[in-house]
């Protein structure tokens, strides 16, 4: 083995949260090492989140011309996949290079080193034959991987995964997509509005499962309508590839496309990684952590491996938070109480906290209020495409919110007034004094706070 090379911190894994504790550890004058396999800047920029909702865009722009015979006379568009690939291709991705995320890192400071690091003990990771040995700790991040469902026949197929789909070329005439969730959800309705024949396998009860069950009725509703088939409560039993299709049996029948998306979840990268090495269980399904980050010592965990959501911002707040404590500078803990998330479904599906089945397994006193957004002045503006809802969940004996849904046209930004009154816990007497500019698609939380009141006393 060579020498151990010394500095301050280790990176390993330079995701969005990895990426972002590098650069302002570097900045700060420490010397780190940045360590990472794949490419640097994780799975967002290259393969979810900005290609994903790019496709997204564009679908919604040939949604929207649909529209157009209702509102401004006959309108048309002939979508061209094409033009997202390349886009996807020349402006987000760089073809799948790295080059800017290893620059930004390099002028900061950061020595970049390629490979697979594993942890040898406190403070100190190896690659290859070579060993660093950080003199204030390491910050995890080693993020997580598409799941390899238990699917017989699944492995020997050429199916796709998100990393696969973002570098579509060409359109399937038809593709069946297993699992419901966020992603398969967003690519399923993308895809449909480019043309392709879409049947989407969900083995929960019902899409969007995570999400309020009327949140989870409002997408299977929209879907029926665009010709995107649902079947939930499957029950997968193989998927074979034959003569170029896909044939997947379900329930005792077979469903047939040309294409195959498994978008069912994602599992963490800690399997071999030397947890053991830190005291920590290698067979774990997360990296526990304090309200620092702390996971061991001299160790810090960030990102999806903490288990608080598989969400860049988290990623990147966890960094923050990491990197204030290893500074020793003005301490943050971290507070998960008003996570906010965003399905870009058309409609979007925004969502904060807790759910009202969540709250009430909690034991809270729970009352609720809910707006439709078709019946809302903003929503009869719009007239189509104005699907939507905003369902409130409150803890009465606090008079506050805990947790809250905005779905509809730009969901994801009415959300950020629910999220702010959900952290910093705002009595919902103060929420209901505010004025709500008319006509908005936000004012519809006004409608939703007076339902609140109608079980009972004011919230």
């Amino acid at each position: 083995m060579k020498t151990a090379t010394e500095c301050d911190v280790i990176v390993l894994g330079l995701g969005p949260g990895g990426e972002y504790a590098a650069q302002k550890l570097s900045e700060a004058g420490l010397d780190v090492v940045g360590i990472e396999r794949d490419l640097v800047g994780g799975e967002c920029p290259f393969y979810g989140c900005i290609p994903s909702k790019m496709m997204i865009r564009a679908a919604d722009l040939v949604a929207e011309v649909g529209h157009a015979d209702e509102l401004v006379g006959p309108a048309s568009v002939t979508p061209t996949w094409s033009y997202v690939s390349e886009r996807i291709r020349k402006q987000a991705t760089d073809d799948w290079n790295d080059a800017s995320h290893v620059q930004r890192l390099t002028d900061a400071g950061v020595r970049i080193v390629r490979g697979d690091g594993r942890l040898t003990g406190p403070g100190r990771v190896r690659v290859g034959e070579d060993e660093y040995v950080a003199a204030r700790g390491i910050v995890l991040n080693t993020g997580t991987a598409p799941a390899r469902l238990p699917i017989e026949g699944l492995e020997a197929t050429p199916y796709w995964t998100n990393r696969e789909v973002v570098k579509v070329d060409d359109l399937p005439s038809s593709l069946i997509v297993i699992g419901g969730g966020p992603i398969g959800c967003e690519l399923a309705q993308a895809f449909a509005r480019f043309g392709s024949e879409v049947t989407v396998l969900e083995v929960a009860d019902r899409i969007l499962s995570v999400e309020e069950p009327e949140t989870s009725t409002l997408i299977a509703g929209i879907f029926a309508e665009e010709g995107i088939a649902v079947r939930t409560g499957v029950q997968i039993e193989r998927v074979d590839h034959v003569d170029g299709a896909f044939v997947v049996k379900v329930d005792g029948e077979e469903v047939r496309a040309d294409q195959l998306l498994v978008a069912a979840g994602r599992s963490n990268n800690i399997r071999d990684i030397g947890l053991e090495t830190v005291g920590l269980d290698p067979s774990a399904k997360t990296v526990p952590t304090d309200a620092h980050m702390r996971a061991a010592e001299r160790l810090w965990a960030v990102g999806d491996i903490t288990g608080h959501g598989a969400f860049t911002h988290v990623s990147m707040y966890q960094g923050e938070v990491a990197v204030a404590n290893i500074l020793g500078t003005a301490p943050l803990e971290a507070d998960y109480r008003a996570v906010a998330r965003v399905t870009f479904t058309d409609p979007e599906v925004g969502s904060v906290g807790i759910t009202e089945a969540q709250a009430r397994e909690q034991g809270l006193s729970v009352r609720v209020g809910h707006a439709q957004l078709p019946e809302s002045s903003r929503g009869w503006i719009h007239q189509v495409g104005n699907e939507g809802l905003i369902k409130l969940v409150a803890d009465t004996s606090r008079g506050v919110l805990v947790g809250a849904t905005a779905a509809g046209p730009s969901g994801g930004e009415v959300l950020g007034l629910l999220s702010l009154a959900v952290h910093a816990e705002v009595p919902v007497a103060t929420i209901r004094r505010m004025h709500f500019a008319y006509p908005t698609f936000h004012r519809a939380i006004e409608v939703a706070l007076e339902e609140l009141d109608s079980a009972g006393e004011p919230v």
